[in-house]
């Protein structure tokens, strides 16, 4: 399917400006969907992935969280520590302005009866719970997402509100993940069992932390192609019209 891709800015309430990454399909658009970034930033993998869903025939949009304090900021993988420092940088507040600004884009340019999903990984991953408690989204879907349950590089975490979920969540995690220990995923599902709201949790057990990046020595092609057959189901089955 051909693609169309662009850069666009993007007014937030708070008066700042975040550029984010633009991916249109060929034709009208089954759905949109926001892809939320890892600490590296919308960098080369994260586009891919964006570019991946406008071919599945969505309208997908990669917010830049870190406008605030690093515009245009991406990395590779072997430095961490630049992506943190932007990372202990957000607030909540500040991330749920980002997923409003981007939410509201792409109901404009799609339409008011338009289906949104989001999606994340590791770092997006807290943000893509995070946005299922702040926008009318169709369904989130996390991947490995640090600081939904408590976590050490987190100042807040997000099982305290799983009261405010309006959506339905899909959870990816990995069996061989040191960030996300076995507890802390379990934390997320009795919370949201809790809270009584309607999830999927799926482990790869053999899977560390970062499987679905191919550019990352944690990839594991077969979680990444298993866990993609999976996130196109669950987008096919709640963010429909």
């Amino acid at each position: 399917m051909a693609i169309k891709t662009e850069f666009v800015n993007l007014s937030v309430s708070d008066g700042t400006t975040m550029r984010a990454y633009v991916a249109h399909p060929e034709g009208a658009p089954r759905a949109g969907i926001m892809v939320f970034q890892e600490i590296f930033g919308v960098n080369a993998h994260i586009r891919d992935v964006t570019e991946r869903f406008a071919r599945e025939g969505y309208l997908a949009v990669a917010p830049e969280l870190f406008h605030r304090t690093g515009p245009g900021f991406e990395s590779g993988y072997s430095d961490m520590n630049p992506g943190r420092t932007h990372a202990q940088a957000t607030t909540d507040d500040g991330l749920t302005a980002d997923v409003k600004a981007t939410f509201d884009w792409i109901k404009q340019a799609a339409g008011a009866q338009f289906p949104v999903a989001s999606i994340g990984y590791c770092m997006g991953g807290r943000v893509a719970c995070l946005s299922s408690m702040v926008a009318p989204l169709a369904c989130a879907i996390s991947y490995y997402g640090g600081g939904i349950a408590p976590h050490p590089f987190y100042k807040v975490n997000l099982t305290g509100r799983f009261a405010e979920i309006q959506a339905p969540i899909l959870y990816c995690w990995g069996g061989l993940d040191g960030f996300i220990k076995p507890e802390s995923v379990h934390q997320v599902t009795e919370a949201m069992r809790a809270a009584n709201k309607p999830f999927a949790s799926v482990e790869f057990s053999d899977a560390d932390h970062g499987f679905v990046c191919n550019e990352r020595a944690s990839y594991n092609a077969n979680a990444a192609s298993e866990s993609w057959a999976l996130t196109l189901a669950y987008l096919a089955n709640y963010a429909k019209l």
